[in-house]
């Protein structure tokens, strides 16, 4: 397997365990917003004021908070809301329908998150991790290797400043306001266990305590950690869990998704069906489909009837290209077959549209590189 030096980081951090970013109110639920600011000598309202403007209005610039006193604005906002992401690049393609946007964080890693506009829904599919650690050898990302964690607030600020983007109009033909997010950016979310359950309960909390999104439009993918799925179960939370399976025999997922060496295919999908069995929500299955290494026909059959009776759709999903891959996607017959084969062992079936690919803002996609050998194919902004 090729390693992409893909992910830039400060080289004076090499070594050193990275530093996580200063305090944001979205790392605090409500109370503790309010202690924090009651701790600078302010009355506790003053926090459900700033998160109103940061969760309700989608504003970051504290000269726009014009409620607050201008004594108090600038220290208010400074300790409620550092800066988390530093926006370096930004490509749209699709009519600007599709946007992924380049961050750097206070360390110096970068991580890339998408938003992508419907005629009937806004989605944001937003990053968990700087890098990822699951080393999947068909995706830019886990090529690249794990930097570090990101932050409850490092993830929610992804979607609250792409909140805004779809808010100003810019996603032409598309409903204003943000409605689904994914989490099927760079890294494993269930690496991050704490982390990204937080950030799910600020995306779901009402306004001024979150985005008020419903739990039943959150998306969280993974790659098949049994003991964090089975946590998540437990959470009482009903967001949609997705399996990024890919093969449905050990001896490829093994290769495909190296983490099945330690939960294979029959420990993985005993946790997801318990997940749905639990909160009633139907499991995606994630499939991307590799020419001549996971399309066969017999391996069609094996996935339906894996999954055959269950609360589960099969997405499947044309393989993206990435940098030194020596994979491509299944030819669009293959495809077919694979697709009738699910449907008539009973499998509901889809594949998934390719938005972004242009961008390398699709599925597999996201390595966060700051600079690229060619001119980008699509609209670009600093």
């Amino acid at each position: 397997m090729t390693s992409l030096p893909l992910i830039s980081v400060d080289p004076d951090a090499r070594g050193r365990r990275p530093a996580m970013p200063p305090r944001h109110l979205a790392d605090l639920d409500l109370p503790g917003r309010q202690a924090l600011v009651t701790e600078l000598g302010e009355p506790a309202f003053r926090a459900k004021q700033v998160s109103n403007h940061y969760f309700g209005r989608l504003v970051r610039d504290p000269a726009q908070m014009t409620d607050l006193p201008a004594a108090t604005r600038e220290r208010l906002a400074g300790s409620l809301l550092p800066a988390l992401l530093t926006p370096v690049r930004e490509l749209a393609c699709d009519d600007g329908a599709t946007r992924k946007a380049l961050w750097r964080l206070h360390d110096g890693s970068l991580v890339e998150s998408v938003l992508m506009g419907y005629p009937d829904r806004v989605t944001v599919c937003i990053s968990s991790q700087a890098g990822c650690g699951m080393a999947c050898p068909f995706c830019a990302t886990g090529q690249a290797g794990l930097t570090r964690n990101l932050s409850t607030a490092e993830i929610v600020d992804q979607a609250v400043y792409l909140a805004g983007v779809a808010a100003s109009g810019a996603v032409a033909g598309s409903p204003p306001r943000l409605s689904h997010v994914v989490f099927m950016g760079m890294g494993e979310p269930l690496a991050n266990y704490s982390r990204v359950v937080g950030a799910i309960r600020r995306l779901v909390a009402p306004a001024p305590e979150g985005l008020g999104l419903s739990q039943r439009h959150i998306t969280v993918s993974t790659v098949g950690l049994v003991p964090a799925i089975r946590r998540l179960a437990s959470e009482e939370l009903s967001v949609t869990l997705a399996l990024s399976l890919h093969a449905p025999d050990d001896e490829l997922r093994d290769e495909l998704v190296p983490v099945n060496q330690r939960w294979k295919v029959s420990e993985v999908l005993d946790a997801v069906w318990d997940y749905a069995a639990t909160t009633g929500r139907r499991v995606s299955i994630e499939y991307a489909m590799i020419k001549d290494v996971n399309d066969q026909p017999w391996r069609a059959d094996l996935l339906g009837r894996l999954l055959a009776g269950k609360l589960a759709h099969v997405n499947l999903i044309p393989l993206n290209p990435t940098p030194g891959s020596r994979w491509d996607a299944s030819p669009k017959p293959v495809e077919r077959e694979f697709v009738r084969r699910l449907r008539d062992a009973g499998v509901s079936t889809t594949v998934r549209d390719t938005r972004g690919r242009e961008i390398d803002g699709a599925c597999g996609q996201l390595a966060a590189a700051e600079d690229r050998d060619t001119d980008p194919p699509c609209e670009a902004t600093a």
